[in-house]
């Protein structure tokens, strides 16, 4: 499975930002595709997960209500819409396929995604 996460940028505080991540390869319908997110001198963290199908998606509840996830009707690009960016949204997002096997309880879980894409920077200037 390979990703490729796009989408990033600098935005003042308030503005908006739509994450893409396209992936290709092996996958399946049950596979969960994920944002996660980084910032410098943290650990990463969790921000959204959804699965290919559409069925199932879950936003952090720190950022429920400003984010949302999505895919496109061919379920090989997923969307993360970020709106009324704050500068602690400042981060290196990533995006990230798990095997197809995990239960949706352990969806937030960094450990059960496999495959990674390699970041898109977001900065949010005050």
């Amino acid at each position: 499975v390979q990703l490729q996460a796009s989408g990033g940028g600098l935005v003042q505080a308030g503005g908006s930002l739509r994450l893409s991540c396209a992936a290709s390869g092996r996958t399946t319908s049950r596979h969960l595709i994920a944002w996660f997110r980084q910032a410098p001198g943290k650990e990463r963290e969790f921000v959204a997960t959804m699965r290919r199908s559409g069925g199932s998606t879950y936003v952090s509840d720190s950022m429920k209500g400003r984010f949302t996830i999505s895919r496109d009707n061919t379920q090989n690009t997923v969307y993360l819409l970020m709106n009324n960016l704050k500068p602690e949204d400042t981060a290196i997002y990533y995006c990230a396929a798990d095997s197809g096997t995990t239960i949706w309880s352990e969806a937030t879980k960094s450990t059960r995604y496999n495959y990674w894409g390699q970041g898109t920077q977001v900065t949010v200037s005050s």
